[in-house]
């Protein structure tokens, strides 16, 4: 079976995967010396001493070091020489990614997905979401839960890969489903990666940086109802003053973030439809809903039962193709029909407000379907059921 490294996206057979020693110098352990495999991937030798990688020919959960005979579980991708969690080699993994323009909010998503996933969408599945190592804990309470939730102020614009490298946010998602005649687990890595709009702007950037689009299993991308000039009328007064900020951007366009990531998935599949499921959803859409007729699909919160309605789902889908006709933006709707297989149209709210300035609404966080990608994609996935009526 194969997996894909989330560092350096090799295609790796499991037999293939390699191990680092746990090093213990002074007790017969290995010394740490430079990595130079590491340090190429890191751009910097600054973090790569560390002790040797080795191969071994039927790879377990632990190996013996061919050098001090210390046995080992931290397992290392031959490739990058970056760690693998044992959860990501012992689990299928899923690498979803998240792109859309500058200013779309795909830094704010993130971190309150993973939030309501640690709390009320976690408590509604049944499932726990653990961070598979310590750089996923690392970055996330640094970049996104310390400043959004611990400092109230909003977080700031993702830097182009070029400038600052990301590692990817690596979870373990396991839930409890219950059956007739007992529970069983199942477990999921879910491998979140977030793309600066600066590194959409070219092809070139594109196929530079987000080598990740094509070993993606999923797409989510957040189109900025704030930028599209049709929906400027439905807008709120505070939204109003905020939107048009990329105006004269035309490769802040929704269209052509799309078309660009379109182009690179297509030359791994070649022609026809591409098949990798999309989630397109239009971010801050609380500063539209005043507009919505009283009866929308997105006026009213979804219900939670631990599964995807589906009558629920389509409701949605019907209702934001209806809102990109109106918004003068159909031309997203045709396009995805016209090159994927599988996609849908969502609406959702990050903070459930426009804030003020840089700091979070006084009311607080109050996501709105945020979670509806996510369960959309486990639908997808086979981690949860899909329910009518």
């Amino acid at each position: 079976m194969l997996i894909t490294c989330p560092f350096c996206f090799a295609r790796l057979d499991r037999g293939r995967i390699a191990f680092r020693c746990a090093g213990r110098p002074g007790r017969g352990g290995c010394e740490a010396e430079l990595d130079e495999t590491l340090a190429r991937y890191l751009g910097s030798p600054a973090a790569a001493s560390l002790p040797p990688v080795f191969s071994v020919r039927r790879p377990g959960r632990r190996a013996d070091c061919p050098y001090c005979g210390h046995s080992t579980g931290w397992r290392a991708c031959p490739e990058c020489h970056n760690r693998l969690p044992a959860e990501y080699c012992a689990n299928p993994g899923k690498i979803v990614a998240l792109v859309g323009a500058k200013g779309a909010g795909k830094s704010t998503y993130i971190a309150v997905l993973l939030h309501e996933l640690t709390n009320r969408v976690g408590a509604e599945l049944d499932a726990s979401l653990v961070a598979c190592d310590d750089r996923t804990i690392a970055r996330y309470k640094r970049d996104f839960a310390r400043p959004l939730y611990g400092e109230h102020r909003l977080l700031a614009t993702t830097q182009p890969a070029a400038a600052e490298p990301r590692d990817p946010l690596v979870y373990l998602l396991t839930r409890t489903v219950p059956g007739r005649l007992r529970s069983r687990t199942v477990s999921l890595t879910l491998v979140l990666f977030d793309t600066a709009g600066e590194d959409l702007r070219s092809r070139e950037s594109t196929e530079t940086h987000l080598r990740y689009l094509n070993a993606a299993d999923a797409i989510i991308f957040l189109l900025d109802p704030l930028e599209l000039p049709g929906a400027k009328p439905a807008l709120s007064g505070p939204a109003r003053a905020r939107g048009g900020v990329n105006a004269a951007d035309p490769d802040s366009d929704p269209i052509n973030v799309i078309s660009r990531v379109t182009e690179l998935l297509r030359d791994r599949s070649g022609s026809g439809r591409l098949k990798v499921p999309v989630a397109v959803a239009i971010s801050k859409i609380d500063a539209l809903r005043e507009g919505m007729d009283a009866r929308s699909a997105l006026h009213r919160a979804r219900t939670p039962s631990g599964t995807l309605d589906l009558d629920d789902r389509e409701a949605v889908h019907e209702q934001v193709r209806a809102l990109l006709e109106e918004w003068q933006a159909a031309m997203v709707d045709r396009y995805l029909r016209q090159h994927f297989t599988d996609f849908g149209l969502f609406g959702l709210s990050a903070l459930g407000e426009i804030p003020a300035a840089d700091e979070v609404s006084p009311g607080g966080i109050r996501p709105y379907r945020v979670e509806d990608p996510l369960l959309w994609l486990l639908y997808r996935f086979g981690m949860i059921r899909g329910v009518r009526g």
